[in-house]
């Protein structure tokens, strides 16, 4: 599952390592854009809410990933966003989370987007998820703009923890 996929780059390089792939935007434009963009794509493009998808996608992925997406919405919704996000990774799964880095000096802006705090994103963590890698690493051909790098898993019923 790739969420907020809008025209479909991340979908479609996640649907090339193998993944049978579903891509959601709430951008109706970006979904008809992104099936222009990929005819014939085996990406599943769907028109749907971060704040309000369907149930059946609950705990229904083993791959979720989550590209900019959030610092996007301001908060209020962004705790619900990053809750929902999570609520998407299925038994045994991981969510991949990519987001730019709040440092501390970031200047506030009234504007998105809104880079994350250590706090928000430690909040993927939540519904049973456990941080397997989270780092700051450097934008390349950019070294003073970081993001955020976040791997979490949830464990299978059974799985041993490691």
């Amino acid at each position: 599952m790739v969420v907020g996929c809008g025209l479909g780059a991340d979908a479609e390089y996640v649907a090339s390592l193998g993944f049978g792939t579903t891509g959601f935007d709430i951008s109706g434009t970006a979904i008809r854009l992104a099936r222009q963009r990929f005819p014939g794509s085996t990406v599943r493009y769907v028109v749907a809410d971060l704040l309000n998808y369907p149930q059946a996608w609950l705990r229904a992925y083993d791959l979720v990933v989550e590209i900019i997406t959030v610092q996007a919405l301001p908060d209020p919704p962004r705790r619900q966003a990053i809750a929902n996000v999570s609520r998407l990774v299925g038994p045994g799964g991981t969510l991949l989370a990519i987001a730019a880095v709040h440092d501390g000096n970031t200047p506030p802006t009234t504007l998105p987007p809104w880079p994350l705090r250590r706090a928000e994103i430690e909040a993927f963590g939540a519904d049973g998820l456990s941080p397997t890698r989270i780092e700051i690493t450097a934008v390349p051909g950019e070294p003073d703009e970081h993001r955020w790098l976040a791997e979490f898993r949830r464990l299978a019923p059974g799985q041993p923890i490691t």
